[in-house]
C-alpha cells in the first residue's frame, strides 16, 4: 500500500495535488496536524502492509527540523520508504543525519514561515511587504496618501480619461509635473486595485476599502472600459488625433483606411492641410484596370466623408436604437448589488458569532478574508457592466449640432462608443458609407 499526507496552512489555497503513483490512502491536514499523527498510528499498526509514504515536501512532516528527523527516524526503523514529490535532488531512502538534507528542511520551513507570515498579513487586511505604491506611504496598519505623489497620480488619470491616450498621459506627467514615467508603468497605474482603495496580494486576492482611493469606482469603471475599447484597435490608432482613425474600411478590398495629409503652400507660406482617407495596401492599386477592377480604390476627403458619418449617425441612430433590445443592464447591476449586499451582511454578524463562541478567532479572521475578497469580485463585476444610460446617451448624439460642437478627441470617443467600423464603398463616380453598430 502506499500513503499519502498532504499539509496546507490556514493562508494558503487549498489545490489538488498530482500524486505520480495513486495512493491507497490519503491524509490530509489544513492547519493543524492530527491526520498526521492518525498516518504515524497507522502506520505503527501495521507497517509490513506500507510501500512508502508520499509526501510534498519533507519539512511537511513536522514543524521543526526536530521533529522531521524523528519522523524520518520513526518511518525508517519501520521499514517504510518516504518519498518527497517537490524535491528537485532527493535521496531514494532520506536520512535524518544527512547535512544537506537538513539544510533542505530548514530552507522549506523557513519559506513556509515566510508565507504564513504573508498569509496573517492579509487576514488583518494590511498591505503586502515592499514600498508603497506611488502616491501612498506606509503606515502602521494602511497605506496613508503621500499628499504631493498624489497630485502627479491623480493628474494622470484625469488626463487619461479625457484623451484616452497612455502615452500622451505619460508625456503629460513629464512636461506638466516633471514626473518621468514609463508606459508599461502608467499602463499597471491604470489597472492598479490601490488606487481605488483597495490591497492586491501576490496570490491574486483583493480586498476592497482598505485605504484612502485616489480614483472613485465610476473613474475606474470608465478607465477600464476605456482600456477594453482600445485593445480592439490597432496600436497606431488607439489614440490617434483623428476621430475616424481606425474605424473606416474599404468596403470593395476591405483594407483599413488610413488617414493622410497633404500641406498646400503658397511659396513658402502653410495655407491649408488636406486631409484624406486612402486604404492600406490596396490590392488593386497596381493591377491595370480592367472590367474586373476598373474602379480602385483611391483616396477620398476626410472631411466630406466626416460629415456624411455624421448626418448618417443622426438619422439612423434613433431608429437602431428603438429596434435593439438593450442589455438587462439594469436587473444585472441590482443582482451583483444583492449579491453584495447579502455578502456584506454575513460579514458584519461574524463579530456577534465570535463573541458567542460560535467561530473561534482563526475561523472568522477566515471567514471575513474570503467574503472580502468575494466582494471585491462582485464589484469588479459591475465595474465591467456598460453603463445603464448608455441608450439614452444615444438620442442626444443623434443630434447634429452635438457633434459640431465636440474636439476631434471627443467625436473620436463617442464614435468608439457606438460604431464597430464604417465601410466606405466606392463606385464609378460616387461613394456611399454603411455603420455597423456596436449594438
Amino acid at each position: 500500500m502506499i500513503y499519502a499526507y498532504d499539509f496546507c496552512s490556514l493562508t494558503d489555497a487549498v489545490a489538488p495535488q498530482i500524486w505520480p503513483h495513486p495512493p491507497d490512502r490519503l491524509y490530509q491536514d489544513i492547519g493543524e496536524r492530527h491526520q498526521l499523527l492518525q498516518m504515524c498510528r497507522d502506520c505503527r499498526q501495521n507497517p509490513q502492509e506500507i510501500d512508502a509514504i508520499m509526501v510534498r515536501r519533507l519539512a511537511d512532516l513536522g514543524e521543526s527540523l526536530q521533529a522531521v528527523r524523528d519522523r524520518l527516524v520513526e518511518f525508517s526503523q519501520l521499514g517504510i520508504l518516504v518519498q518527497a514529490i517537490e524535491a528537485e535532488t532527493a535521496p531514494s531512502v532520506p536520512s535524518p543525519d544527512d547535512l544537506a538534507l537538513a539544510q533542505t528542511i530548514e530552507g522549506q520551513q523557513r519559506r513556509r514561515q515566510i508565507r504564513q507570515g504573508h498569509g496573517k498579513t492579509r487576514l488583518q487586511g494590511q498591505p503586502p511587504p515592499g514600498r508603497a505604491p506611488y502616491g501612498y506611504r506606509r503606515g502602521s496598519d494602511s497605506y496613508t496618501l503621500d499628499r504631493n505623489a498624489a497630485v502627479v497620480v491623480r493628474a494622470f488619470f484625469d488626463h487619461f480619461l479625457l484623451y484616452g491616450s497612455l502615452r500622451q498621459s505619460v508625456r503629460y506627467l513629464a512636461t506638466a509635473h516633471s514626473k518621468t514615467i514609463s508606459a508599461s508603468t502608467g499602463k499597471r497605474w491604470l489597472s492598479s486595485p490601490v488606487y481605488r482603495g483597495d490591497l492586491a496580494y501576490g496570490n491574486g486576492d483583493v480586498l476592497p476599502d482598505t485605504h484612502a482611493p485616489i480614483l472613485s469606482r465610476d473613474e475606474a469603471a470608465q478607465i477600464d472600459r476605456l482600456v477594453r475599447r482600445n485593445r480592439q484597435f490597432a496600436p497606431r490608432t488607439r489614440t490617434a488625433s483623428r476621430s475616424l482613425a481606425g474605424l473606416v474600411q474599404c468596403g470593395r478590398c476591405h483594407r483599413p483606411m488610413v488617414v493622410g495629409k497633404t500641406i498646400h503652400k503658397r511659396g513658402r507660406q502653410r495655407v491649408k492641410d488636406y486631409l484624406y482617407l486612402r486604404p492600406s495596401g490596396c490590392p488593386y492599386r497596381d493591377q491595370p484596370p480592367d472590367e474586373a477592377s476598373a474602379i480602385r480604390c483611391g483616396a477620398i476627403p476626410y472631411a466630406d466623408v466626416l460629415d456624411r458619418t455624421i448626418a448618417r449617425i443622426c438619422s439612423e441612430l434613433p431608429r437602431r436604437v428603438n429596434q435593439a433590445t438593450p442589455p438587462p443592464v439594469a436587473a444585472m447591476q441590482q443582482g451583483l448589488t444583492q449579491q453584495i449586499e447579502a455578502k456584506q451582511t454575513v460579514l458584519d454578524q461574524l463579530d456577534d458569532l465570535q463573541s458567542q463562541g460560535i467561530l473561534d478567532q482563526k475561523t472568522a479572521a477566515l471567514r471575513a478574508y474570503t467574503l472580502r475578497t468575494e466582494i471585491a469580485a462582485l464589484r469588479d463585476q459591475m465595474g465591467q457592466l456598460p453603463p445603464a444610460s448608455l441608450f439614452s446617451i444615444a438620442q442626444t448624439v443623434s443630434i447634429q449640432q452635438f457633434w459640431l460642437d465636440l474636439s476631434e478627441t471627443e467625436r473620436r470617443f463617442y464614435f468608439r462608443e457606438f460604431i464597430q467600423h464604417i465601410q466606405l464603398t466606392q463606385h464609378s463616380s460616387s461613394w456611399d458609407i454603411t455603420l455597423t453598430y456596436c449594438f
